[in-house]
Order: C-alpha cells, then sequence, then structure tokens
C-alpha cells in the first residue's frame, strides 16, 4: 500500500515527462496530446484544488512549448490539441472540487456515526461490580460505524445485568430498534427483581414500538438477544436466552463449555406467534472464568474454503490474561479465517470474573509526548 501511494503521487509527473519524450521522439505528426491531457485527470481525485491546476498548467504550457519547438504551434491541429488539453484539464478541476466536496461530506458523515455510535451503544466501563470487561463492535463495511448489533452491561441491586443482542435488518430502522431495546434494558434491570421479568419487559418494548409503527415487519421484526445476571459472590450465572448463540464460558485452565439453554424460546419480539413464561438457566460461574458474548456476525464469518468459524473450537485450551486480550484475539482470528472480509456486523463482550487473589488489572493508556 505505501508503494502504491508513492506511485500515485508521481504518476502525473511521469505522464506529463512520458508525453515530453514522446513529443521530442517520434514526428512532428505524432501528439502527445492524450498524455497531457491524462495528467491532470489523474491528479484530480488524488490530489488537492492546487497541485491539480499547476498539473493542468504544467500539461499546457509543455503542449505549447513543445509544438513551439517543433515549428507546428501555428498550424491547426496545434491548436486544436492545445484547446483539447485545456478543455480536459477544465474537467479535470470540476471534478476535483466534487471529489473534495463529496470527501467533505463523507467525513462529516463519519463524524454523526460515530456520534450516534457513542450516543446508543457506549462502550461499558471496563470494570463493573468487581468484574472485569471489555467489548467489541466489528462492522462488515468500512466505515460503519453501527447497525443491528447491540451490547449493554448495567450494575443493579441485582447484580451485574447485560444484554447482547441481534436486530433482523439494517440501517436506521436497525439503530432505532437498538436505541428501543437498550433503553428498554436499562429501565427494566433496575426495576425488575428477575431476568425473566426484564426479558418480558423488552418483548413488551418491542411490541409497543411495532404497534406504532402499524406493523413489526416495520420495526425489522424481531431481536435475538441473551440476557445474563452475575450475582454479587455468588459463583453463578443466570442467563435467558431467546433465540440466540449461546454464550462461551472459557475456564481459567483453558476448559471451555458452552451454555446452551435447555428451554429453547423464540427471539423477542414475536410474542403473538407464541407465549411462554422464560426460562432462566443457572451455571457455575467461578473465579477466573470468562463468559464470552457474541453475535452471530461470528458464527457466520465464512473463510474462502466456505468453513464458518467455529468459536468454541478455535478458543478451546487456550488461557488469555484477562477479556481484552481475549477479544483481540477473537477478532484478529476471524479476520485471519476470513481473509479480512466479512459479509455481517459482529458485537462481541467479555466479562471476566477475578481470580481470588488477582491484582487489580487496569487497561493502560499510550504516553502521548
Amino acid at each position: 500500500m505505501p508503494r502504491t501511494r508513492r506511485f500515485v503521487r508521481v504518476l502525473p509527473a511521469l505522464v506529463i515527462v512520458g508525453g515530453a519524450v514522446f513529443d521530442l521522439s517520434t514526428p512532428p505528426e505524432f501528439t502527445a496530446a492524450p498524455f497531457y491531457s491524462a495528467a491532470p485527470l489523474i491528479a484530480a481525485p488524488f490530489f488537492s484544488f492546487r497541485t491539480t491546476l499547476l498539473t493542468a498548467i504544467v500539461a499546457v504550457v509543455m503542449s505549447v512549448a513543445l509544438h513551439t519547438y517543433n515549428g507546428t504551434a501555428t498550424d491547426v491541429p496545434a491548436i486544436i490539441e492545445t484547446l483539447t488539453v485545456l478543455t480536459v484539464s477544465a474537467l479535470a478541476l470540476l471534478i476535483n472540487r466534487v471529489v473534495q466536496r463529496s470527501g467533505e461530506r463523507l467525513a462529516s458523515a463519519r463524524v454523526i456515526a460515530e456520534a450516534a455510535q457513542k450516543a446508543v451503544l457506549p462502550a461499558p466501563a471496563e470494570r463493573i461490580g468487581g468484574l472485569h470487561i471489555a467489548a467489541r463492535y466489528e462492522a462488515a463495511q468500512a466505515d460503519a460505524f453501527i447497525g443491528g448489533d447491540l451490547f449493554a452491561v448495567q450494575d443493579t441491586p441485582y447484580g451485574v445485568r447485560l444484554v447482547v443482542g441481534d436486530v433482523r435488518g439494517k440501517g436506521l430502522d436497525a439503530v432505532e430498534a437498538v436505541a428501543v431495546v437498550i433503553g428498554a434494558f436499562r429501565e427494566a434491570a433496575e426495576q425488575e427483581s428477575g431476568l425473566d421479568g426484564v426479558a418480558q419487559r423488552l418483548e413488551r418494548a418491542l411490541a409497543r414500538e411495532g404497534t406504532r409503527r402499524d406493523t413489526l415487519d416495520a420495526f425489522e421484526g424481531f431481536t435475538t438477544a441473551v440476557l445474563a445476571e452475575i450475582p454479587r459472590d455468588d459463583g453463578r450465572v443466570r442467563i435467558v436466552n431467546r433465540g440466540h448463540p449461546e454464550p462461551l464460558l472459557l475456564y481459567s485452565d483453558g476448559g471451555l463449555e458452552r451454555l446452551e439453554p435447555t428451554v429453547a424460546a423464540l427471539p423477542l419480539g414475536m410474542g403473538d406467534l407464541a407465549a411462554w413464561p422464560d426460562h432462566v438457566d443457572e451455571r457455575r460461574y467461578p473465579s477466573g472464568a470468562t463468559l464470552l458474548f457474541y453475535t452471530d456476525g461470528l458464527t457466520e464469518a465464512r473463510g474462502s474454503d466456505g468453513v464458518f468459524y467455529a468459536p468454541g473450537e478455535r478458543l478451546s485450551g487456550r488461557i488469555f490474561p484477562g477479556p481484552d486480550e481475549l477479544l483481540d484475539a477473537l477478532v484478529d482470528d476471524v479476520r485471519l479465517h476470513t481473509g479480512g472480509g466479512s459479509t455481517d456486523d459482529m458485537a462481541l463482550l467479555a466479562v471476566s470474573r477475578p481470580a481470588e487473589g488477582q491484582p487489580e488489572r487496569r487497561r493502560t493508556m499510550p504516553v502521548v509526548p
């Protein structure tokens, strides 16, 4: 990539020099006008307006100078060629302005998207209720900051509660659904004594929003989600899974367990199809272990051979110092598996219970001179 950039920087000059060499080494009836016309067009999308203008001036001057050197400056073909270079140069300047304005709009859109992400999907603190937390949001498309994947962690009177989910669909409707789910979760997590009650509050919030929009399909239909509750000093975790990929429990010795739900349930937002009480699974969560929650962008990441990524197989037997290191390694491994490409967003949340006697771990920030 650096070599390509260096080559692009010198390419307009090389084209002009190539045109001059061609003009000087061939009979007068051969023209280098295509070279001089190409130089400002090449500069237009990559350089500033000033550099593009300078390239255009040099191209026109070289065209006139070489026609003068050949004694053909007043000939009709030479005049037409010079006018052609002038016209193409003017077009290149126009293209440059359009590209620059588009770039400014794109930069503005990026800033807005980043602000929306921080507002709708803020990164959780690295330590909540005595647990170490790390989160990642990997967008499938470059410069896309937020889509339909979501996560939230909150310290409540009942312990640390969290939700990880995936709204069906993309675009602004999905982002609005994310805001509804997270808003309802933060309120319900503080008020509901049971995790099943939190799930029902989320169900009702999506139903209300779907009614407001006339149909559930207008509101993306449904949301897969997994909710968890980690009581203080209990060594247990309670989980409600509403059609979401099962979390993984990574033990401190490298062992791994899939926390599959004992009772299958429909995703949130599908209460009209069937309704039954949410089942809360309770599992052991010992000191030094890490819970990994993720969306289906992880398990649907496909390699060039068509094989889907299997987090359980890839992480089994591995030991990580903390949740940040786990997610960093996981993101790198997915990129290696897919060759850097992905078709779906991926949200990751890792929650570690510190081992007994483990010193406080704090993320160090780089020193800026």
